[in-house]
């Protein structure tokens, strides 16, 4: 509106209709499940396979035979595949504590006590850690690229201050492997470069009383392998304002320069990785890689916390329905409640046949699951052998790849974006009656097509009832749409309720539904937030009402094609 001032003249105004709309946040996957190594239930958030590989590991030795969990088969088939983010929740079965530093020595003149100036800690858990020990040409007899040494360099007792270096656990003394370094710093607590505010000292354990991990220590984790457990030996201000020493003895109480007596190493973890008698791959059933289901629990009891932990899909290779119902059950009432991600799930063991898969699918109906079978059979990423898994265990990347190429509201399945290129075979070659058994009990058959190779043939999810969320691309596009225009009302919660605040929600809404719209995600839409439902009296009770229909757009899942033969002469229908 023009703003006209009092004597004639013309008013000029800008109107920038060019506001870029704010994008959602984007949320990942999630996997709970065993790995080699890594924080024991601390979910931990990678960004790419080598991270992962890094933090979890891959491969280990269990009765002299190479082994890869499920997890980290599923983690790779995910990235490999065009997955952004992964949260992993790492499980494991009894007690787990990390590793800490040997002695660390310090200089000649140091303290008598036998104490480490410092004493690190591994992040990781598990006697895999472990590498103390002597040393073999200048590396550590039990050093692996899944543990850690240290080492101490450029020590300066002028100004207090020496290098830490993180090395990886396989290296030695003349080809280094330096994962991290962390320069500089110090023993003086009110340094900017004090050891524990550089490295960190934090720890993160879950209270199954609580349901939420709780922190201790005062300073976050800059290292992704270790952190401060404690400092025995502080040089408070160990220099004066001219630059002298306030302690001649603070110098002894700084790490001496090297690997120490015992090459760097760790020690006194526990928790063990396997044992010959754990059941892996189609052997899996109700002891599963070395675990039980209610070694599950805390996990999935934490993960149904929405606001601590944003994911869109969640994967738990290795649990199955018809072994571990209790906690498939407890994760769908999550997925529910949270109803913001999907859950892809295992209904059987390995050799079940279709009618046993379709009497476990009976018990399952929620729009939030979907499940896939059979069986496939898939080469080891990290060991190249051949070995059986269950679907969740390749479905992440298709998952990953139909996100990458289209949008979450397209169907993960077909031979576009639903091929298995890494599937050697499916345990079970389906006929067309048995994809169309499975799929009338909203199973997603994973089919052999000639010249095409095994492919997802299906999207369905558990609902049993007709409507547009028994297809997965729906529920995705539902799931897609509430979190982003959540993100847009949590920024009006206590503004006033008028006009420029229900203009202000429509201005950021209405522009991300077109998008989705041009995008091919939905057929129309329409967004009421004005008087007609925000009367006075839905006012006075501090309320703010908003609609929004969408008419989400359908896959076509059955084509007719009819071939007409006519004879010679005949004219064609207009």
């Amino acid at each position: 509106m023009a703003n006209f001032t009092v004597s004639p003249g013309v008013s000029i105004s800008e109107i920038d209709n060019t506001f870029l709309t704010g994008q959602p946040i984007q949320a990942g996957a999630a996997i709970i499940g065993p790995t080699v190594k890594g924080p024991v239930e601390k979910p931990t958030l990678v960004t790419s396979y080598s991270s992962f590989q890094s933090l979890f590991g891959d491969t280990f030795i269990s009765g002299g035979d190479a082994y890869s969990y499920l997890t980290s088969i599923a983690a790779y088939n995910y990235f490999n595949y065009g997955g952004t983010s992964l949260l992993v929740a790492r499980v494991a079965s009894g007690s787990y504590l990390p590793a800490d530093s040997s002695y660390i020595p310090t200089g000649s003149s140091g303290p008598t006590s036998g104490l480490s100036p410092f004493i690190l800690e591994t992040l990781s858990e598990g006697i895999i850690m472990n590498n103390s020990g002597s040393m073999v040409s200048n590396s550590l007899v039990s050093g692996s690229k899944e543990n850690v040494r240290w080492e101490i360099t450029q020590l300066n007792t002028g100004s207090g201050n020496f290098n830490v270096l993180i090395r990886r656990g396989d290296d030695n003394q003349n080809n280094k492997i330096i994962l991290e370094s962390f320069n500089n710093v110090n023993l003086d607590p009110n340094s900017n470069r004090f050891i524990s505010k550089v490295i960190g000292d934090q720890s993160l354990n879950y209270n199954p009383s609580t349901v939420q991990m709780e922190l201790s220590g005062n300073f976050p984790n800059n290292s992704r392998y270790v952190r401060i457990k404690g400092v025995n030996y502080t040089t408070p201000n160990y220099l004066n304002s001219n630059g002298n020493l306030t302690n001649p003895g603070y110098t002894g109480s700084l790490p001496a320069v090297g690997s120490g007596s015992l090459g760097g190493s760790f020690k006194d973890a526990i928790g063990t990785v396997c044992t010959s008698s754990i059941n892996f791959y189609e052997n899996i059933s109700t002891q599963t890689q070395g675990l039980i289901g209610s070694d599950y629990n805390n996990m999935i009891n934490l993960l149904g916390n929405r606001e601590a932990y944003q994911f869109n899909l969640l994967f738990t290779p290795g649990l199955l329905d018809d072994s571990h119902p209790s906690q498939i059950s407890k994760i769908i009432l999550n997925t529910q409640e949270r109803g913001d991600n999907m859950f892809v799930l295992d209904l059987v063991s390995y050799s079940s046949t279709v009618g046993t898969i379709i009497n476990q699918a009976q018990a399952r109906d929620s729009s939030y699951a979907a499940a896939y079978w059979p069986w496939v059979r898939i080469i080891d990423p990290s060991t190249g052998k051949h070995i059986w898994v269950p679907a969740s265990t390749v479905i992440p990347g298709v998952y990953a790849f139909n996100d990458k190429v289209s949008a979450p509201w397209f169907a993960p399945a077909g031979i576009n974006r639903g091929g298995l290129s890494t599937v050697l075979q499916a345990e079970l070659k389906l006929t067309q009656t048995d994809r169309d058994n499975l799929y009338n009990n909203n199973i997603n058959p994973i089919a052999t097509l000639p010249k095409q190779g095994v492919v997802v043939f299906g999207q369905k999810t558990l609902q049993k009832a007709d409507s547009a969320l028994d297809r997965v691309n729906v529920r995705r596009l539902i799931i897609e749409l509430k979190n982003y225009i959540r993100q847009v009302a949590d920024t009006i919660v206590f503004q006033q309720n008028t006009t420029v605040t229900r203009n202000s929600f429509l201005n950021k809404v209405n522009p991300y539904l077109t998008g989705i719209q041009q995008k091919k995600g939905l057929y129309s839409f329409k967004v009421i937030m004005d008087d007609s439902n925000n009367t006075p009296a839905i006012i006075d009770q501090n309320q703010l009402i908003g609609q929004i229909y969408v008419q989400p757009t359908r896959t076509a899942e059955f084509i007719s094609l009819d071939f007409v033969l006519l004879p010679t002469g005949a004219e064609f229908p207009g």
